[in-house]
């Protein structure tokens, strides 16, 4: 078995409870405060420069980085609130960007479907459709001026918990990961 396998555990181990507690926090809040997210941002730094030294401190900063710099776009415009980019930048400083690019996908698509059952949920399918379009024209006509109104400061648009999405996509990382290793050492 290989001599670093504990470090992987603590890795693992915070990045897990950092989006175990950040998914909690935002079902039950609706809000990812800085005070997780950003101790949480140094804490995967110090973390990663502590087990691999200079190598670890350069993954831990392309994954926060390029979290950050996938979702920033989306904070700009107002579809993603800064709680959920800043906790993904987090989880990138853990994760690394190989593995902080899974869990993008993964949350992307978890927040996706979330999305979809609340749209039926509620009824709302003819707005969000009509809202698709107005973002639609706006984008690519360039009047991003007239999609101003649906964004998250609108307070009748639907909203889901994005931290609920990457807490689920961060554990069925891990758990997929510890059954493909399971697999390699049975076969």
């Amino acid at each position: 078995m290989d001599s670093g396998w504990w470090k992987e555990v603590v890795i693992s181990a915070g990045a897990l409870g950092l989006a175990g507690w950040a998914g909690w926090l935002d079902w039950r809040l609706r809000k990812i405060p800085n005070w997780l997210t950003v101790p949480a941002l140094m804490a995967g730094l110090i973390l990663s420069a502590a087990l691999w030294r200079g190598p670890g401190v350069k993954l831990s900063l392309e994954g926060a980085g390029l979290s950050l710099g996938i979702f920033l776009p989306y904070v700009l415009m107002g579809g993603l609130g800064a709680g959920d980019w800043k906790l993904m930048g987090a989880l990138g400083a853990f994760l690394g960007p190989q593995r902080i690019i899974v869990v993008v996908l993964g949350t992307v698509l978890i927040a996706g479907a979330m999305s979809v059952v609340e749209i039926i949920r509620q009824r709302k399918v003819r707005q969000t459709l009509a809202n698709l379009w107005v973002l639609f024209v706006a984008y690519s006509t360039f009047h991003v001026n007239y999609a101003r109104a649906i964004t998250l400061d609108n307070s009748g648009l639907l909203k889901i918990p994005f931290g609920v999405a990457a807490a689920l996509s961060t554990g069925w990382f891990f758990a997929l990961m510890s059954a493909l290793r399971l697999c390699h050492r049975l076969g």
